[in-house]
């Protein structure tokens, strides 16, 4: 088993399930694989707590479980709290909390009995396009490197997800997508990655960004990997989280074997405007062509505010935001400022020197759009703007039952090359936007590459709860190519 730590999550599964590797074996494994924290991937490890997962899971194995997660490991995001290890979201201000609880998220997947290999990097409090905004070790902070070159970026947020899925350092990773932020990582570092519909997943226990926003969702090596991840982390959580939807988890696998005879695919004219790079529309465009060769048919349609996605995004989110960070004051937990001279002052120099500059940016614009005189000018547009947004991917998909297209105008960038550009970042999340404001399920998947070997990805965009649409045109263009299953030099 040289190869082992190649393997997907439905690989693993197999052997465990078939006793020909133990849950300890493959964790031994693993863990060796994570010294010196290749990419910068992880933000903490403890192999004791890791190992003692999976030796409950093998005790549950030798009971007769055949739960398909069983003894799979997996790391996660940064941004969900968790009792067995430390929870900063990327940020100074949170360096060394430990929760008393586990994120819902996590939870499950544990209940589903995989093993955490620990927690991963991301941009603080998950703003960033990079996973060059990392705030922790305060002593030492280090952006992620994208394992295909590492002198670019893994995309952000979820960049420590998406590298250490790519460089085989664990078979699974949670994320999560407020903007784009599972989708475009995903894309960036040649891997599989799905957001479902907002509220399939608790955002109980995700440190929040954008509460009408944030979502969580898998990343893995492939969509049928997905599928079995989205099956334990979805269903209702309705006594913790009041944006839960009242809908059963379900089977997210049982149509991957669909043929796509019939399909109709949207191909939004605004996806394919000057912007897009070619190196990036040359594999998009044979991947469309290679699901017309499966049986779909190409549909041309229109998402008219495309370009008005980056505008509202850019005051929704940083408004929510900017209420959702007002908790970190250093008096109930987290950093509090050595020196200050009465309250209002240790507030001042606690988020000073707690926050990062990318964060105090979202902080001010989101206070400033909505304070008195403000509010009706800038957030108040931009909710009626998202709702007609919204109301254009229904009109789409009277037309067609999937839409297709970029996850991003460009593959990964240089590490530093927009670090001091933050509208350049945002401009990257353009195709990315449009479905998390609609709050409609989306993901990415590898097609190719571009520039200097990067991969490039697919976004594919579904209805409201067809996440098993969506994973099922995944495996099936998976089954005819093999683009998921390339892996960075050194993998």
């Amino acid at each position: 088993m040289a190869d082992l730590h190649t393997l997907g999550v439905a690989q693993l599964s197999a052997l465990l399930q078939k006793k020909e590797l133990s849950a300890v074996e493959l964790a031994k494994r693993m863990l060796a694989g994570l010294g010196g924290n290749p990419h910068n991937a992880f933000l903490s490890v403890d192999s004791e707590v890791t190992l003692a997962q999976a030796k409950a899971a093998d005790d549950r194995m030798a009971a007769g479980d055949t739960s398909p997660l069983l003894g799979v490991p997996i790391a996660h995001k940064d941004i969900f709290v968790t009792t067995d290890f430390p929870t900063t979201a990327g940020s100074r201000i949170l360096e060394g909390y430990r929760s008393p609880f586990n994120a819902t998220v996590v939870q499950r997947l544990a209940d589903a009995g995989m093993v955490s290999l620990g927690k991963l990097s991301c941009d603080e409090f998950a703003m960033g396009s990079a996973n060059e905004n990392v705030a922790v070790p305060a002593a030492h902070p280090q952006a992620v490197t994208n394992p295909w070159d590492v002198s670019r970026i893994p995309g952000g947020s979820s960049g420590g997800s998406a590298a250490a899925v790519a460089a085989c350092l664990t078979p699974a990773a949670t994320g999560t997508d407020t903007g784009g932020s599972i989708r475009q990582p995903a894309a960036f570092c040649g891997i599989t990655g799905i957001k479902p519909t907002y509220g399939r997943a608790s955002r109980y226990g995700m440190v929040a960004f954008a509460s009408s926003l944030d979502q969580a969702g898998p990343m893995a090596r492939s969509a049928e990997d997905c599928a079995l991840l989205l099956s334990a982390m979805c269903g209702p959580d309705l006594d913790r989280d009041s944006t839960s939807l009242d809908v059963k988890s379900e089977d997210f696998s049982r149509d991957l074997n669909k043929p796509l005879k019939g399909l109709r695919v949207g191909v939004p004219n605004e996806f394919f405007a000057d912007g897009l790079a070619a190196d990036v529309r040359g594999p998009i465009d044979a991947a469309l062509e290679g699901l017309k060769n499966q049986g779909a048919t190409l549909v041309p349609i229109a998402l008219p505010r495309t370009s008005l996605s980056i505008p509202v995004y850019y005051i929704i989110a940083p408004a929510e935001a900017s209420s959702n960070l007002s908790r970190f004051d250093g008096v109930k937990f987290g950093h509090r400022a050595k020196d200050f001279t009465d309250l209002a002052d240790m507030y001042e120099k606690t988020r000073t020197e707690g926050f990062g500059d990318e964060v105090k940016r979202r902080i001010m614009i989101g206070s400033y759009v909505l304070s008195h005189g403000y509010y009706d000018a800038y957030y108040l547009q931009a909710q009626k703007i998202r709702r007609m947004i919204a109301n254009d991917f229904q009109r789409a998909f009277a037309d067609c039952d999937v839409i297709a297209g970029p996850v991003a105008p460009t593959v990964a960038w240089k590490l530093g090359d927009k670090s001091d550009d933050p509208l350049a970042n945002y401009l990257a999340d353009i195709f990315t936007l449009p479905a998390s404001l609609a709050g409609l399920p989306g993901m990415s998947i590898p097609v190719g590459f571009g520039e200097a070997g990067m991969p490039v990805g697919m976004q594919l965009i579904g209805n409201y709860l067809q996440e098993a649409k969506l994973l099922n045109v995944a495996h099936q263009f998976q089954l005819a190519t093999d683009f998921h299953k390339a892996l960075p030099k050194g993998a």
